[in-house]
């Protein structure tokens, strides 16, 4: 019998059991990495009106992770002291015919428990090793001055929390800001010498699943990432009032110097806007030495732009805009495995361009467009892992 069927054959008399202690259940699946961080705080926060309800929830997405998942969860309720402890009943449950497995344990290529050959790779990334990894900036513009609201835009930033906060960053939000004020933020974070004033301005932290006001001083790690969700036009963001603010001008911000806690460390930029009023069309397919002593001033940069120049990028009002949606799978999807992020940049290239904003094939397509002077690769894996 397959661990799935095992699992769906008890799935009533499971229910009864683990309802008797939820929450026991879900921290266990955590720590075993049955679930994800993200999945984790996902199930704790879900609106439930009984101890039934979140444990179908767990049960369910357990079950539709697949059969090696499935098995690993069998393996933990029939050999985890506290889970037998907890609900003696499990001891009557119809496992006997499903084969009791090692877990196997997934590794990073550059993470230090790896084997031989994957510790030979661990000189060719950028080494995270800060709690938390770095800090994650999300400038979301929402309400402009003149035009609709951008809606939307707060399930891209929600979702960008999200992910950014299971990969180890501790995520901050700045909510509609002019040009002015988008300079300002940027250049207080990149120097961090404004970081009392910038907590007392309307900045917001991630915390479980909201943002609050930040309740400890800003401080950089590892890495850092920006992301910024505004309108736009051919190699600018707009502030609410319209104004232009160039991308290059954005990263320049953290142009590595003699005094920046970031000189050496990998910086991603995000940008989530339209380059131009241009609709791209669609065509159909026919069948630097590690002992260096300095390094280039605009160097370890990433950025990653929701479409190519002179063209707009597609945005659903409810669901979120087509890149960022992208960018967050993707990441989850794959940090756990490994892959460094511009393999993954490479696969949400892939998925965007196979979208449709046209009733009519390859009417109204889009493009995101990935340049970086990265000189390693930057893998970012949930902490747990």
């Amino acid at each position: 019998m397959s661990a799935r069927d095992a699992l769906r054959r008890n799935k009533t008399k499971l229910l009864d059991v683990l309802c008797g202690d939820r929450i026991l259940i879900l921290q266990k699946v955590h720590e075993e990495n049955l679930i994800t961080r993200r999945e984790y705080n996902g199930l704790k926060g879900i609106n439930k009106e009984n101890d039934e309800g979140h444990v179908v929830e767990l049960v369910d997405k357990i079950m539709n992770k697949g059969e090696e998942t499935c098995q690993l969860f069998i393996n933990l309720l029939q050999t985890d002291a506290d889970i037998k402890t907890t609900y003696p009943d499990l001891s009557n449950m119809q496992f006997s015919d499903v084969r009791i497995t090692e877990p196997v344990q997934a590794s990073s290529p550059c993470s230090g428990d790896a084997g031989p050959e994957n510790k030979k790779l661990k000189g060719e990334c950028y080494e995270l090793k800060t709690q938390p990894v770095g800090l994650c900036l999300i400038i979301n513009n929402e309400k402009f001055f003149s035009g609709k609201p951008r809606r939307g835009t707060d399930k891209d930033a929600e979702s960008l929390a999200k992910v950014f906060s299971w990969l180890g960053f501790r995520v901050l939000m700045c909510k509609d800001q002019t040009r002015d004020q988008m300079k300002h933020t940027l250049e207080s974070f990149a120097s961090l010498r404004d970081a009392v004033q910038l907590q007392e301005s309307s900045l917001q932290e991630w915390f479980g699943c909201s943002f609050i006001a930040p309740q400890q001083l800003l401080k950089h790690g590892d890495a850092f990432v920006c992301c910024i969700l505004s309108h736009g036009a051919r190699g600018v963001v707009l502030g609410i009032d319209s104004e232009p603010l160039a991308i290059k001008e954005i990263t320049r911000y953290f142009n590595a110097t003699d005094q920046s806690a970031l000189t050496g460390k990998p910086k991603v930029f995000l940008i989530q806007a339209c380059q131009g009023l241009k609709i791209q069309r669609g065509v159909l397919l026919q069948d630097v030495e590690e002992d260096s002593l300095s390094i280039p001033v605009e160097t370890d940069v990433l950025v990653a732009v929701a479409t190519v120049e002179d063209h707009r990028a597609f945005r659903h009002t409810i669901e979120g805009s087509w890149f960022v949606q992208s960018v967050c799978e993707q990441l989850e999807k794959h940090c756990p495995s490994g892959e460094d992020i511009t393999s993954i940049l490479h696969r949400v290239n892939d998925q965007v361009g196979q979208k449709e904003a046209s009733r009519s094939v390859g009417e109204a397509k889009q493009a995101p467009e990935v340049r970086f002077t990265l000189r390693k690769k930057l893998v970012l894996s949930p902490p747990s892992m």
